[in-house]
């Protein structure tokens, strides 16, 4: 079975920082976490920030240059750094990975920003 436990929402105001953090663990060896996604009330979830197969990353064009999506590998952990927040970017954020090509997804992270 594979964990993901994300950290780090909050309530913030616009223009403020976040950083969101997502551990990864289980039994099974290789847990290849692939990125962030969100999901405000009403509306699908989303992918907010992700690794490609490449190693590369790909942001969604609402937090280009906003964003960033980082790794430790060491600490099986994964980061978004979120800066100059939007209202509308308020959501659930969920730290989705793939082990052996199964989907895992965690429980979410509520993130809140206030105009």
């Amino acid at each position: 079975q594979v964990q993901l436990v994300e950290s780090g929402g909050g309530l913030v105001q616009a223009g403020g920082s976040l950083r969101l953090s997502c551990v990864a663990s289980g039994s099974i060896f290789s847990i290849n976490v692939r990125g962030w996604y969100r999901q405000a009330p009403g509306k699908q979830r989303e992918l907010v920030a992700g690794f490609t197969d490449g190693g590369r990353t790909n942001y969604a064009d609402s937090v280009k240059g906003r964003f960033t999506i980082s790794r430790d590998n060491a600490k099986n952990t994964v980061y978004l750094e979120m800066n100059s927040v939007k209202p509308e970017d308020t959501a659930v954020y969920y730290c989705h990975a793939v082990a052996r090509f199964r989907p895992y997804w965690g429980q979410g992270t509520q993130v809140t920003v206030s105009p």
